[in-house]
């Protein structure tokens, strides 16, 4: 059966609503047991742009009363159903979505106690569009006493095979290691995953000291040095020498990280590149670390590959500087950044998958990655199409 969903995500990192209309199909297996690949067609995609009044209200959500945060989870709600209007009236897709598959706004995060929040009211989004909506897809997770993140990896299992690594560098850099169905020297039933470091959203505020959205391609970056004690402060948060499982709050950027950059009053290109340096640093680390349990379980001996995707694998300089860190002889990782639209639609196709799975009644959240007591199937189901 070919399931078509219009897969929603909003990032940390506030840049706009990326909307993906995907076509899934599950693929034919010889395997009796294990998780069957499923192929994808990511027919209509794109960014809508937040308006300032939106970014604004977003970034200041966690400030609100409680009556107040609740009134901006419906409109937002609305607002998430009326940009899927407008985007099924654009493309022509009247009466052709099935499922609407939506991540929300991440607010709150405090899975050590069993909370996390994502902005943007299934029930609302529903009603909008008069299409069956999946929403709400951490919830189950933290319930059951996991990170809530990253939830990505069950995609990247199921959807995107002969990789070992997967970085996203959003918002929050995260990385997943051994989650591709058939990848060389991953397991298909083993993933770890796991937030790197605060990476767009710390990258995009420097710039904005410039008056710029971001650092177009590391331009400004590349032009800076590196700041050897701000980089040393940096990697030596605590957060980074914590056992994974483990997830960051957008608040660790903003108020812990950021806040340190802009302390040491470097310039701005100085302060853009040792923050460069600093997530090339802890992605390294990372891969190190994911690097011992792939020797653990038996790797192959090929060389590893890391498909880098999000906001900041158009930053060139970044992925330069990465390139240089993973490929040393201690990771040997080859960083691969594939075609733009599935670098910057891999996670909306990612919850058009995991909307899918929760519509099936599936297992769509992993145990492995999080630290729940088991896998679940993460979401609420809301019916919009009338009996």
């Amino acid at each position: 059966m070919v399931y078509k969903v219009i897969g929603l995500m909003s990032g940390s990192s506030l840049d706009g609503l990326d909307i993906a209309y995907v076509e899934l199909q599950e693929q034919q297996s010889t395997q009796r047991q294990g998780p069957r690949a499923w192929g994808y067609t990511l027919l209509q995609t794109v960014t809508d742009p937040y308006p300032p009044a939106w970014r604004r209200r977003l970034a200041g959500a966690t400030g609100l009363s409680a009556l107040d945060y609740q009134l901006l989870h419906v409109e937002y709600g609305r607002y998430l159903g009326e940009r899927v209007l407008s985007f099924i009236e654009a493309h022509g897709l009247h009466y052709r979505v099935q499922l609407i598959s939506s991540h929300g706004h991440t607010t709150f995060h405090d899975p050590a106690r069993r909370l996390t929040a994502q902005l943007g009211d299934g029930a609302a989004i529903a009603a909008t569009t008069s299409i069956n909506v999946v929403s709400d897809l951490r919830a189950m997770d933290v319930a059951l006493g996991g990170q809530g993140a990253p939830i990505v990896p069950i995609g990247e299992r199921l959807l995107l095979s002969g990789y070992e690594y997967f970085l996203n560098l959003g918002g929050i850099a995260n990385i997943s290691y051994g989650a591709s169905v058939g990848g060389a020297g991953a397991s298909a039933t083993h993933s770890l995953a796991f937030d790197v470091c605060p990476a767009n959203r710390v990258l995009n505020a420097l710039a904005e000291l410039e008056g710029k959205a971001f650092d177009a391609g590391g331009a400004m970056a590349a032009t800076g040095r590196v700041d050897e004690r701000l980089l040393e402060r940096l990697n030596a948060l605590e957060y980074y020498g914590l056992a994974y499982p483990k997830s960051l709050a957008n608040e660790f950027g903003t108020e812990t990280v950021l806040p340190m950059v802009l302390q040491a009053e470097l310039s701005t290109a100085d302060a853009l590149r040792t923050y460069v340096e600093h997530v090339a640093v802890q992605v390294e680390r990372a891969v190190a670390i994911l690097g011992r349990e792939q020797l653990a379980r038996g790797g192959d001996g090929t060389r590893p590959k890391m498909l880098v995707t999000g906001g900041g694998a158009h930053n060139n300089f970044l992925v330069a500087r990465l390139r240089e860190h993973l490929g040393v002889a201690a990771t040997e990782v080859e960083v691969v950044v594939p075609e733009a639209q599935l670098v910057d639609y891999k996670e909306a196709l990612v919850m058009a998958l995991m909307g899918v799975l929760r519509w099936r009644e599936e297992n769509n959240v992993l145990a492995g990655v999080t630290g729940a007591s088991r896998d679940s199937i993460g979401g609420a189901v809301w019916i919009g199409q009338q009996a």
